[in-house]
């Protein structure tokens, strides 16, 4: 199967576009200041982004039907479960200690657990970019952490923990799904999980419907719904297909890096130097987990350098009796 390449940052570019895109839910929240609750918000961000996946895939609909025989429906409900627990999760953690530090402890532990989950069910290797890439990665996160002080809420950070796992957990099955499956669309599966994803918060959706009149939750659920749901959504299953799960899960960084940005330069928050080092650092895992690995040499052609040319067929000798001791074997020319 041919690879297919998009500019300069290879097959990640659509993985990394969408990590850019589901970097603006933080900001877009506290820019707007919807009454609307969380857990509400996230349901609808949920059904507006599988809606429009789904009419965009309908034509793929039917073709899940016959992969649904074939145990489709095993892993789809997985990814179901961990988009559902996912949202719940980040949102009490988001909740509980606050967007900043919520996003940076759940997509800070998102990279180890994808890595380690794609080892154990699929047994990707760990490679030497990867292990560089995610260290970076955690160091500028802890440094992102680092101004928030003390006496941060214990169960806000087990959450934020559990909905980094979950998205680790989604990435992976994502990408089984993507290999055992390749004739399905993934874009279609991923409307489905997403709609599956919102039943556990149709309570919350429910209660805070009479909120849905006021422009300014319309605004916020269709920016969430289409370019911070259905757009990434789309771009992630386009771009997973040959990008692995334990790059996938380093590349989640740009979200916590784009929601740091924004809210210096849109909603003029104030970073410290340290939080800048985290920044950096961030910025430099994701630079490495998006350089296309080294295709692998076989280990005798380091040590034997150039290769020779085959050697020469030899020629049919024009007289008719050959004396043994008249044969010279033909060995090939040194360079």
């Amino acid at each position: 199967m041919r690879q297919q390449t998009y500019g300069f940052f290879g097959s990640a570019g659509p993985v990394l576009g969408a990590m850019l895109l589901w970097g603006t839910v933080g900001p877009a929240q506290a820019l707007a200041g919807t009454p609307l609750g969380p857990a509400a918000l996230g349901g609808w961000r949920l059904v507006v982004g599988g809606v429009v996946l789904g009419v965009l895939a309908r034509r793929d609909l039917l073709a899940l039907v016959p992969a649904m025989r074939q145990g489709l429906i095993r892993p789809l409900l997985v990814c179901a479960a961990a988009t559902g627990v996912y949202q719940a999760a980040f949102l009490c953690s988001t909740a509980r200690t606050g967007a900043a530090l919520a996003t940076t402890v759940a997509l800070g532990i998102a990279p180890v657990a994808t890595g380690l989950i794609g080892k154990a069910l699929s047994g990707e290797r760990l490679t030497r970019t990867w292990l560089i890439s995610t260290a970076a990665a955690v160091t500028g996160c802890a440094l992102l952490m680092a101004p928030a002080g003390s006496g941060v809420d214990v169960l806000g950070l087990g959450a934020g923990v559990v909905s980094g796992i979950c998205f680790g957990l989604y990435t992976v099955c994502a990408k089984r799904l993507a290999v055992d499956y390749p004739g399905v669309h993934l874009p279609t599966v991923s409307a489905l999980a997403l709609l599956l994803g919102a039943l556990p918060l149709v309570p919350w959706m429910v209660t805070g419907i009479h909120l849905l009149g006021q422009p300014v939750a319309l605004g916020l659920i269709a920016w969430l719904g289409l370019a911070a749901t259905a757009l990434p959504y789309w771009l992630f299953s386009v771009g997973i297909t040959s990008t692995s799960a334990a790059a996938v899960g380093t590349l989640c960084l740009a979200e916590p890096l784009t929601a740091s940005f924004l809210g210096v330069f849109v909603l003029h928050e104030h970073l410290t130097t340290t939080a800048v080092l985290g920044n950096l650092h961030v910025l430099g895992a994701l630079a490495a987990a998006c350089l296309p690995a080294p295709r692998a040499r076989p280990t005798g052609a380091l040590l034997a350098g150039p290769a020779a040319p085959p050697p020469r067929a030899p020629q049919p000798s024009t007289s008719p009796v050959t004396h043994p001791a008249q044969e010279v074997p033909q060995c090939p020319h040194p360079n």
